[in-house]
């Protein structure tokens, strides 16, 4: 199994991060971003949206975070991270609608703007990313996951960019719910920490 990778990306993280939690080893490849290795022709034969990240599991390339992760929880996983209850799979598949829309669009854009200097309405992305953050947090008032008594793939799918909110602009202490479920997951076995940037800023 291979990962074709880029540290600093929130996407690549979650898939690195549940492949930690569920303890299946890959060998990760760095596209280098920053430089446009994912326009080149042999990238674009893995995935021709030209995005990372990229899993290569018996010769068979997967695209995209959120399916890549029910991929990885169907195939490897314990049942509870994707539960076959159809309830539970149309929670979680709202979850992951939510983090490629508005978390995307909102907290992701705002640490895109900030952290690797590209252009973007950063107040509207940071407006949409306070929504989010209260909509979280309001869920989390009673709950100790986001769907379920047990972990899923949609607590792995949300939590990158939540996480790193403040890379965004956005404060995360006026949310003690949402404070909450992060800590829990950060208290997963198997968890791998969140991306740190070192050094210049960098494109991602």
């Amino acid at each position: 199994m291979q990962l074709h990778d880029f540290y600093l990306s929130g996407n690549c993280y979650k898939v690195r991060l549940f492949l930690g939690l569920i303890g299946q080893p890959a060998e990760l490849l760095t596209v280098d971003l920053p430089h446009g290795a994912q326009k080149h022709p042999e990238f674009l034969a893995l995935n021709p949206r030209g995005q990372v990240p990229v899993l290569v599991d018996n010769g068979q390339p997967l695209v995209d975070s959120q399916a890549i992760l029910v991929y990885l929880a169907r195939r490897y996983a314990d049942a509870h991270w994707y539960p076959l209850d159809a309830v539970a799979q149309a929670q979680i598949a709202g979850w992951l609608s939510l983090t490629a829309n508005e978390i995307h669009n909102g907290v992701a854009r705002a640490r895109i703007g900030l952290k690797f200097g590209r252009q973007v309405d950063l107040e509207d992305a940071q407006a949409r990313g306070r929504q989010v953050l209260e909509l979280v947090n309001a869920h989390l008032a009673n709950r100790t996951w986001l769907v379920g008594e047990q972990p899923t793939i949609a607590d792995v799918a949300v939590y990158p960019y939540l996480a790193m909110a403040e890379e965004g602009g956005l404060e995360l202490a006026p949310f003690p719910y949402l404070n909450s479920w992060l800590a829990r997951i950060r208290a997963l076995p198997g968890y791998l920490d969140l991306p740190h940037f070192q050094g210049a800023r960098r494109t991602e």
